[in-house]
C-alpha cells in the first residue's frame, strides 16, 4: 500500500513537472504570436458617418435637428442682411467723403476695402462667384464712381433686405457684381490720378 501511495505521488509530480514545462515551453511562443485586436464594424456605404449598430433617430430626435437647422439658416439671413446695411452705409460714407476730391485717401481706401470684402461675403452667400460685367454709364471720375457706388450699393442693400433666406436671387449675385466691378473703377480713377 505505501508503494501505491509513493507511485501516485510521483506520477502527480511527474505531471506537475510536465505542466509547468508545458507552461515555460507554450510562454515564448504565445509571446510572438499577435493577439488579434477588435475591428470596428465598416460604415454603412448607404448613410456615411453612421455605423451599422446605431439606430436611426427617432421622430423627436429629428425634429430637433430640422429646428437647429432652421435656426442656423435664418441666423445666416439676418447676418447677411446685417452685411448688405452696413454695405450702405459704407457706400453713403465713402460718397460724402469723396464727394469733390480726385485721390482717395487712406481712411476712404480703408472703407473701400470693408466695402469689397462684405459684398463679395453676400454674394457667396447668395451662391454667386465672379462674373464679367459691364456698367452701362461707366463714370468718367472718383465723384461719378462713388455715386455710382452709393446707388449700387442701396440696390444691393434692398434687394437683399426683400429677398426671402430660401431663395436665391439672381438679382443680389447680379447687383453684388455690379458693386464690385465699380469699385474695380474707382481703384482705376485713384492710380490714373497718382
Amino acid at each position: 500500500m505505501a508503494m501505491k501511495t509513493t507511485i501516485r505521488l510521483g506520477a502527480g509530480r511527474c505531471a506537475a513537472f510536465a505542466f509547468a514545462l508545458l507552461l515555460i515551453s507554450a510562454g515564448p511562443t504565445a509571446a510572438q504570436t499577435p493577439i488579434p485586436r477588435a475591428t470596428p464594424p465598416p460604415s454603412n456605404p448607404a448613410n456615411p458617418g453612421t455605423d451599422k449598430d446605431e439606430a436611426p433617430l427617432t421622430s423627436f430626435e429629428e425634429e430637433i435637428r430640422a429646428k437647429r437647422a432652421i435656426k442656423m439658416a435664418e441666423k445666416d439671413h439676418q447676418e447677411n442682411v446685417d452685411r448688405a446695411k452696413e454695405v450702405a452705409d459704407i457706400a453713403k460714407d465713402l460718397q460724402a467723403s469723396l464727394k469733390h476730391k480726385t485721390t482717395i485717401d487712406h481712411e476712404s481706401v480703408k472703407k473701400i476695402e470693408r466695402l469689397e470684402k462684405l459684398t463679395k461675403k453676400i454674394r457667396n452667400e447668395a451662391g454667386g462667384g465672379d462674373e464679367e460685367v459691364k456698367i452701362v454709364d461707366r463714370p468718367s471720375d472718383i465723384s461719378g464712381a462713388v455715386k455710382q457706388i452709393a446707388d449700387s450699393a442701396e440696390s444691393l442693400s434692398k434687394t437683399v433686405q426683400n429677398t426671402p433666406r430660401q431663395v436665391v436671387s439672381a438679382a443680389v449675385i447680379g447687383n453684388a457684381n455690379v458693386l464690385l466691378e465699380l469699385i474695380k473703377l474707382l481703384r482705376a480713377f485713384d492710380t490714373q490720378s497718382q
